[in-house]
Parts: C-alpha cells; structure tokens; sequence
C-alpha cells in the first residue's frame, strides 16, 4: 500500500531529481542508473546530501528507499534528522519522526533533541515545548542536552520567560548550568521583542555571572554516535556553529558566551557594549580571536563608523595572524549599509583586494553579499555587477534570492534589452524560477 500511495500521490516521484526509476529496464541497466542499493549506500547518499547543503532532496532519497524496499535502521534516520535540523526542515523532521513509528522504531532521546533543535532553528518554541512533552508521555526520558536545546529553542523566539523557568527546572534537578545555557539566556534577552532598553546590560551582566560555571556540573551525556559529527554548538544553534572547524585560530571555543555576546550586541548595533565586552575581555587576559574582531567590525560598520571598522580590518591584515576570507566579506557587507558613495567604493575596493590575493567567495557569501549589493537603488550598481562577475568567473551559480533581487536591479536601469549581462541575468533567472518554483536558490524541494 505505501508503494501505490507513493506512486499515486499528487508528486510523480517515478521522474527524480537525483535519479530516475525505470521498472521496465533490465537488471543490468537498473543497476547501472540506480545510486544506491542498500541502507549502507544510502546512508552514504544522506550524508553527502546533507554535507552538500541539499536537505530539500532527503525527502525524495526516503522515497527511493521505499521503492527500493530498502528499511532505514535508528542510525539513518538519525542522519535524515540531523540533515532536517541543519536546513531548518520542521515539516520534513516530523515527517521522519512519523515514518519512524510507523516502522515500529520508537523515537529516543537523541532524535527528539534533534527535532528541539529544528524547532530552534525555525523560532518555534511551542512546537519544542510540545515535543518535551511527548517525550514524557512516551516515557523517553529527557537528558541535560534535551533541556538545552529547549533552552535555546525558547532563545531564539525570545521567550526569556520559558527560558527562566527551564533553567529552574534545570537547577531543581541537580544540573548546573553550562556555557550554551549562558548563551541561550543572551540569546533570549536579544531576541526578546519589543527590544528593552536594559538588554546591553543584562547581556553584560549575564557574561559576568557566566564566569563561574563548572564544568563539572554541566550536563555530559551526549550520546557521540548520535551526533555524527555535528557539534554542540550547531545542537544549540550557537552563532559560531559554521565556524567551530574553521582553523588559523578563528575561533576559541572557550569564548562561547563572549561569542554570542558579542553577535548579539554587533546585531543592536550596540558599540559602546561592544567597547565594554572588549575590555572585559582585557581584563580576563585573554585576546579576542577572528570571530570576536568580525563581530566587532560588523557593529562599528552597521552603525556607520566605517572608518573604525576598516582599520580593525586593517590592523589584523597587517599583523602576522592568517588573513581569513570571513574578515574581507564582513568589511564589504559593513560597508553597503545605506548604500553611500563611501561605503559601495569602499566594498568595491576590497573585493577587488580580496581577489588579487587569491580569496574567492564561496557560493553562501557570494550569493549573501549579491543579496546586499542589488538592493542599491541608485549609482552605476558597480558593487553588484562586479559581484556577479565574480562569481560567473568561478562558473557559480548563485541563489534564487539573489539573482531575483539582482535581475529586478537591472531592469529598472536604462539598459538595453540586447545587452549581453542583462540578457545571461535573465536566463539565470528563467532557469531557477522554474527549478524552484519561486522558491529559495538553495533549493527548496517541497513546499
């Protein structure tokens, strides 16, 4: 019966985007066009799909198992729930948790920190709330790492009263707080709408009480094989999760709640907390590494000061630390807010630096710089075709967003219909108007 629903459903999934069924082909030829056989190879699929930032096709590779009679095991549902979680899928999480129950396999504590989690990522805190209590009723016992993700689950809707009351919680059970609990009372207080105008100080004061947590109190039960090589920072939804394995001294992990501290203050583009965090910092004798001075940098640029921050731009290039490709994408999306005849030649400057020096942006910062770029309303739009230059030259395709935003910049310039870049622009956007439906470049498989 799941084969006909699947067949007869509202999607042909016999014609796929990773691959195409043929039931009439022999078998030499099915083995040959088919990309996975068994649960070994599609998990290998699901990985790779997920590394890759194509979440919106794990949908599509479950089908494929169906169809291929292949039945996923804890652990590769456990991957399709990690990859949900990092493309913020909350449909497609509760999807598999579904097909997980249907094939008799109860949810465990690690997959319900994993949907927490989503529920974090797409600022449901009543959805997380909700699963905390399914796991009561199924009698899955929730662990520290559960309650910290539901923690910062309930951060990132700003949801400081729910927050409070899982740290009590947390306490009344004999946990000591930790430094992701930390960052998710920042985070909490930052996220909180209306904005108040004691949040710079609560954050401040939150740093300072932070300073005392044990280690040794702090909840350890995460399960490794669970994780799969995702981080506690990505778990937790923390800022710097993209950079955790960056190298050349990025980032201290020691720093987490001066990291979202920082992010927090840099996004209310706060600069006198940001001034006290540094010195507070000073005074810890500790030295800010690459995270702390792009944050830094991005609150003196988004609060207009582009001279301060080119010059702390400057002093780290001058030093003897690894240049970092982050630090050069910081200063010219710094540099284009309001869009002045400063900050766009400035932007102009340090892409053109940033290339002589052998940085190429990836397809994420090109497509997210683009985004910024095409948003000029006025000026000869220099910064955003020589953005998209850029990226044509590395044969980069970027987002759906970003070539919408960058397409409807240059129609309403006077250029004329042959002109050769508005005519590639227009292609561009033809093609993934209709690959996604109107949907994000990153891809969007299912509404």
């Amino acid at each position: 019966m799941k084969l006909l629903r699947t067949l007869s459903g509202p999607r042909n999934l016999l014609i796929r985007t990773i691959g195409r069924r043929y039931f009439a082909a022999t078998p030499e030829e099915y083995a040959k066009r088919n990309y996975a056989n068994n649960e070994a190879e599609y998990s290998t699929v699901i990985s790779s799909l997920t590394a890759q930032r194509r979440h919106y096709l794990l949908r599509d590779v479950y089908d494929d198992m169906m169809l291929d009679g292949v039945k996923p095991e804890r652990d590769t549902f456990h991957s399709l729930l990690i990859g949900t979680m990092k493309g913020a899928r909350l449909q497609d999480a509760f999807f598999f948790r579904d097909e997980m129950k249907a094939m008799g396999l109860v949810p465990d504590v690690a997959l319900y920190n994993f949907m927490i989690s989503t529920c974090g990522k797409c600022k449901n805190s009543e959805q997380a709330v909700r699963l905390l209590e399914e796991m009561k009723r199924f009698e899955v016992k929730p662990t520290g790492q559960t309650y910290i993700c539901l923690l910062n689950a309930c951060a990132a809707a700003g949801r400081v009263d729910r927050v409070y009351a899982i740290v009590r919680d947390m306490t009344a059970a004999g946990l000591g707080l930790n430094k992701f609990c930390y960052a998710g009372l920042i985070a909490a207080h930052k996220n909180k709408e209306p904005v108040t105008d004691d949040v710079a100080s609560k954050i401040l004061e939150l740093v300072e009480q932070s300073k005392g947590w044990s280690a040794v109190e702090a909840p350890s039960d995460i399960p490794v094989r669970s994780m799969m090589g995702m981080s506690e920072e990505e778990l937790y939804n923390i800022p710097t999760a993209e950079f955790v394995f960056r190298r050349g001294g990025f980032l201290n992990r020691e720093f987490t709640v001066y990291h979202v501290a920082f992010h927090a203050c840099a996004d209310l583009k706060n600069v006198e907390a940001i001034d006290t965090l540094l010195e507070m910092l000073s005074k810890d004798g500790k030295t800010p590494d690459v995270f702390i001075l792009m944050e830094t940098m991005r609150c003196y640029l988004h609060s207009g000061d582009l001279q301060r921050g080119r010059k702390l731009f400057e002093d780290y290039m001058s030093s003897e630390k690894p240049p970092m490709i982050e630090l050069y994408v910081t200063l010219v999306e710094g540099a284009m807010v309001g869009y002045t005849p400063d900050g766009m030649q400035l932007a102009q400057e340090t892409l053109v630096n940033m290339n002589s020096r052998n940085f190429f942006l990836s397809p994420k910062m090109g497509s997210d710089l683009l985004l910024v770029a095409a948003g000029e309303k006025t000026g000869g739009y220099t910064t955003a075709n020589l953005i998209w230059d850029m990226m044509q030259a590395r044969k980069i395709v970027p987002t759906f967003p970003a070539v919408q935003a960058y397409y409807d910049g240059l129609k309403v310039r006077e250029i004329p219909a042959d002109d050769p870049r508005l005519q590639l622009v227009s292609r561009t956007y033809n093609n993934l108007r209709k690959r996604f439906g109107g949907g994000g470049g990153g891809g969007v498989g299912r509404p």
